[in-house]
Order: structure tokens, then C-alpha cells, then sequence
């Protein structure tokens, strides 16, 4: 089967050849001629039904440059990797990455927090040092010949269990060089415990922070208040740009979550990039429709026009040398993407797991407290391997709803936890998650196709 995917966005007339990534910016004429093409009409029947619309020469030359396309394989091409993915589930995988639960506590009260305040479905509790040298042990042992190793302290709020970080990090440090490894460490916060000195342990030792901001002042405070109701905004923003501004504006993320109370969420990222981010990331809430705060079906044409003013405001910023990036625009057409990831995803209960406080393994933080997917713990390692074994079989093809979508091999099947929660099973999708999904394909095309566009005429500063 072929799969073209053709949509017209702030005035470009887009192409994307779903399988091999390639992305046309054509004209009307060519735009027509690739969609009778694809519907399987013939060169003659092409000719003959836009023949009132445009000249004969014209078609004749545009269907040629089209067949051109074919022969270099950037158009209408076969699906190469569904015949792989028979020896791609056979494939060993190896750990690569832990996300720490360092603490099960927290001292803001967000009111669409998927773990209560930190204590997900469970207790409060912090992570011992012993706990995660064990996890740490793990990871070195299970991630086979692999070099590079990640590990996430994550919460809750790591910082209300700071010292067992620092002292993770430097026992992480002594490990990599015993055992030929690298670790990246990462972490997120809500910045009410950042200072001075954690801002220059995180700058020595931190690959990537991410700081959770919501945008606009009323927009933050309303949905990450402190237990008791006041807002936290004021509070964090100058640490956070601090902290931005003391990374040199790289490696990081202000990160922020809409809700169905800022469905002009585009405001809440051009309010970000004017206090001086440059790395942002405002990503949908994803939860029941029972939550007053949740996404629902007829929200997305508003989100969609939101996420097409943002693109086109960031084309503007990005011409006057004023850019920033939006995680969910980022997209890398150079290279095209590994074949793993385009199959698989993240790589959850397989290459990555979430460790709780008191040493369990689930396979992503979103699944820690659901009984049915703890897979072992630090001390026996992982006794489930049958999860393993689902989560490898979890793939764009494993899955109806991903099989005839364009942009599968962008989202690789959406997120486990989230079909987990909507359907009861990872081999699902979550329908607004996709919708969403597939708009922020079209943008991000959009964009770079703009901007290629821009720079060949000069005009980008």
C-alpha cells in the first residue's frame, strides 16, 4: 500500500511520502497530480481530469518530475520494515535507562498530577541511597555491551531528597569508570527548593533539567498551587530563568502542561520564549473526561488552530533571529529516523524502567502503582519477563489504529500508559493523543519547510 499524506498549512502545500520520510513543498498543479496518483488513476486519466484546470504541457512535465521522485524512492514508496519486524521482536534488548522515583512526595499540590501529590496510588516515601545504588547496579549489569547509560531522578520532587542525589551522582561517577560506562543524569523539578547551590551541582553534573512552569502567571498558579491553595509562580520564575540563563539557555526544558482551562495554550509558550526561554515544551494534559481540566473531542479545532498560530509565529521569530524550540515541533528529517525507535517508541518495560522509592520496577513512571505491571525489584531483578516480552511486542504494527496512520513512525504507536489508562491494554492508542499527535507532525513539516524555503531566499537572520 502506498501512503501519501498531502494537507496545505499557513499557505505551503505539503507532501509527506510516509515511508520514507520524504517531505515535497509543491504547487497546486503537483499537489493535484500526486493525489489523483495515489487514488490509482492512470497517467491518461490524470491528464484527462485536470485538463480544464490547468495546461497539458504543464500536467505532462509535472507528471514526469513525479515519476523522477519515484524512481529516487522519495515518492510513493513500499513499506520496507513491517517484513523486518519479525526478527526486530526477536531482537535482545538491553537496559538503558532508569527513571529513579527519588521521592514519593511533594510540596506543591497540581491538580492534575497523575502521581496525588507525589504518592502514586501508594505511600509517601522517600528513596534510600542503598535502594539506588542498587537500581544503579542494576543498570550496569543489564545494559550489556552499551556505553551510554541514563538515569531520570524524578518525584514527586527529587529535591525534597537531595542529598541521595548528590550522592548518587558521585557513586554513579565512580561506577562509569570501573566499568567503561557513561551516565547521563537528568532531573526534574518544580523549583520551589532551587537555589544557588543546587542550580551549580545540576550545571556540573546534569545532562538535561527540566523545570515545570505552565506559562501565564494565572494559568500556572491556578493548576500548581501549594497544598494551601497559594500559587507558585512567583516563587519559581526568577529561579527558573536564573537557572536557564546559568545553562547558557541548552539543556534544558521549561516544561509546561495545558488543561482545558488554556486551550490558547499557544500564549502560555510566546509568554515563555518573552521571559527569555529558549527551550520550551507545553504538552496536553492527558486525563479521564470526568477531570473538569480534561481534553475532550470538541476541543481540537481550537487546539489545532493553536498549535498552526504557534508554528507560524515561531516561522516570524525565527526570520527576525528571535527563535526558540518547541519540543513537540522538533523533528530531525535529515538523518531519518532508527529504525528501532520508529518501530517501538520509548522503549518502556524493555530498555527503560521506573524504580519506586522502595525498589520496585515498573515499566514506565506512569505505570507505578498498577500491581499487574510490577516486574521485579532491585534485589531479584526482573522476575516478569513475560511484561518484557508484551512491551516488545508493543509496535506501529502491532497496533489497528497505527497501521494506515502517517505519522507512525513519528509518535512509533503513541504511549503504553496512556492506552493502558483509556483502553486497558498498551496495544491501543489514545485517540485525542493521536489527533494531536498527527496535527503536530503537520506543523513541524510545516516549519522546517517554511524555513528552508526562507533561508534559500536570504531571508532568515
Amino acid at each position: 500500500m502506498h501512503v501519501i499524506h498531502q494537507y496545505r498549512n499557513n499557505g505551503y502545500s505539503i507532501v509527506l511520502d510516509v515511508n520514507s520520510g520524504a517531505v515535497h513543498v509543491v504547487d497546486d498543479l503537483v499537489y493535484d497530480v500526486i493525489e489523483l496518483l495515489d487514488a490509482g488513476e492512470s497517467r491518461e486519466s490524470v491528464k484527462d481530469r485536470l485538463k480544464h484546470k490547468y495546461d497539458s504541457a504543464q500536467i505532462e512535465e509535472a507528471l514526469e518530475e513525479c515519476e523522477e521522485l519515484e524512481k529516487q524512492g522519495v515518492l510513493f514508496t513500499e513499506d520496507i520494515y513491517e517484513k523486518a519486524i519479525m526478527d526486530f521482536k526477536a531482537r535482545k534488548t538491553v537496559v538503558k535507562a532508569l527513571c529513579l522515583h527519588i521521592a514519593h512526595d511533594c510540596n506543591l499540590a497540581c491538580r492534575y498530577c497523575f502521581a496525588e501529590e507525589g504518592e502514586y496510588h501508594g505511600r509517601r516515601a522517600l528513596m534510600s541511597f542503598e535502594v539506588g545504588k542498587k537500581a544503579l547496579d542494576f543498570l550496569i549489569a543489564n545494559s550489556g555491551a552499551r556505553r551510554n547509560l541514563e538515569v531520570d531522578f524524578f518525584g514527586g520532587e527529587p529535591l525534597m531528597n537531595w542529598q541521595v542525589v548528590k550522592d548518587l551522582v558521585a557513586y554513579g561517577r565512580e561506577q562509569e569508570k570501573l566499568h567503561n560506562k557513561n551516565f547521563r543524569f537528568t532531573l526534574t523539578t518544580n523549583g520551589v527548593l532551587l537555589d544557588d547551590e543546587v542550580m551549580e551541582f545540576c550545571n556540573r553534573e546534569m545532562a538535561n533539567v527540566v523545570l515545570s512552569i505552565d506559562g501565564r502567571k494565572e494559568v500556572h498558579d491556578f493548576m500548581r498551587p501549594f497544598r494551601k491553595g497559594k500559587g507558585s509562580y512567583d516563587l519559581v520564575l526568577p529561579k527558573f530563568q536564573k537557572f536557564a540563563e546559568s545553562r547558557g539557555q541548552k539543556n534544558y526544558y521549561a516544561r509546561g502542561t495545558f488543561t482545558r482551562h488554556n486551550l490558547d495554550f499557544s500564549r502560555d509558550v510566546m509568554h515563555l520564549a518573552d521571559l527569555g526561554f529558549k527551550q520550551i515544551s507545553v504538552e496536553p494534559v492527558v486525563a479521564p473526561e470526568s477531570e473538569e481540566y480534561a481534553l475532550r473531542r470538541e476541543d481540537l479545532p481550537q487546539i489545532f488552530a493553536e498549535y498552526d498560530r504557534l508554528a507560524a509565529e515561531m516561522v516570524r521569530r525565527e526570520e527576525e533571529g528571535n527563535g526558540f524550540t518547541f519540543f513537540h515541533f522538533m523533528m530531525d528529517l535529515t538523518g531519518g529516523p532508527c529504525v528501532y525507535k520508529r518501530l517501538s517508541g520509548c522503549g518502556s518495560g524493555t530498555e527503560y524502567l521506573a524504580v519506586t522509592p522502595w525498589g520496585d520496577f515498573y515499566p514506565c513512571h506512569q505505570f507505578v502503582g498498577h500491581e499487574e505491571y510490577l516486574m521485579g525489584n532491585v534485589d531479584e531483578g526482573i522476575t516478569r519477563q513475560d511484561i518484557v516480552d508484551e512491551f516488545k511486542c508493543c509496535n506501529v504494527y502491532t497496533k489497528e489504529k497505527c497501521r494506515n496512520c502517517f505519522a507512525k513512525f513519528y509518535c512509533s504507536g503513541g504511549c503504553a500508559a496512556n492506552s493502558y489508562n483509556f483502553h486497558g491494554t498498551i496495544q491501543d492508542a489514545y485517540d485525542i493523543g493521536c489527533e494531536l499527535q498527527r496535527k503536530r507532525v503537520e506543523c513541524a513539516l510545516m516549519i522546517k519547510a517554511a524555513l528552508a524555503e526562507k533561508e534559500e531566499k536570504g531571508e532568515v537572520q
